[in-house]
């Protein structure tokens, strides 16, 4: 059975690491199935703010586009979970949507988290980068605080507080993670636009 996570989004719209903005905070209403439908019946809002995929449902994709952002969120996992939170998505006749990946697995049940040499575990760039080896993950079942910060195309992934790593999508060192991906023949990535799955 497929576990899905809990979700709690804020989103810093426009924010830079330099000048910070108002946060917003995202509902089901701010997403759309990526087709401009509304989103799938699969998703709803907890009571306490919380978006949760309930069922099988597809992913969702905001509404609006980012370049230089903030996203923070909440979340946890149940035992064997699996998910992430992709951004500068674009969707591809091949692939479907693509884009830079936040992990969130559970890192001691999910065999996909042993994967790449740590590439697929939480807070890696999916399958390009893996993130610090003393990460300060949080088990199943307990609530984690993640963070994505861009900014002119260097991205940091925060995990609890703590920096779990840090990239430059112009740097050799991302061609080269791109080269050894799954993404080696996805042409443009990363585009220069964010969503969320």
């Amino acid at each position: 059975m497929r576990r899905f996570p809990l979700l709690q989004l804020t989103v810093l719209l426009g924010a830079t690491l330099l000048q910070a903005a108002d946060p917003v905070t995202l509902t089901v209403a701010d997403f759309t199935d990526g087709k401009g439908n509304p989103v799938p019946a699969g998703w709803k809002t907890e009571d306490d703010g919380s978006i949760h995929r309930v069922e099988k449902a597809g992913n969702i994709i905001s509404k609006k586009e980012y370049a230089n952002f903030e996203v923070e969120w909440e979340w946890k996992l149940a035992a064997g979970g699996n998910s992430g939170i992709k951004y500068w998505v674009n969707e591809f006749p091949k692939g479907g949507w693509l884009g830079v990946e936040y992990q969130m697995i559970d890192d001691a049940k999910h065999a996909d988290a042993t994967k790449g040499a740590g590439t697929h575990s939480t807070a890696s760039f999916y399958d390009i980068k893996a993130p610090a080896a003393d990460k300060a993950v949080k088990p199943a079942g307990e609530w984690n605080h993640s963070k994505v910060v861009v900014k002119d195309g260097k991205i940091q992934h925060w995990l609890n507080g703590k920096l779990a790593g840090v990239v430059d999508t112009k740097s050799e060192e991302w061609k080269a993670g791109i080269a050894k991906s799954k993404f080696k023949a996805v042409e443009a990535l990363p585009p220069e636009k964010v969503a969320s799955c």
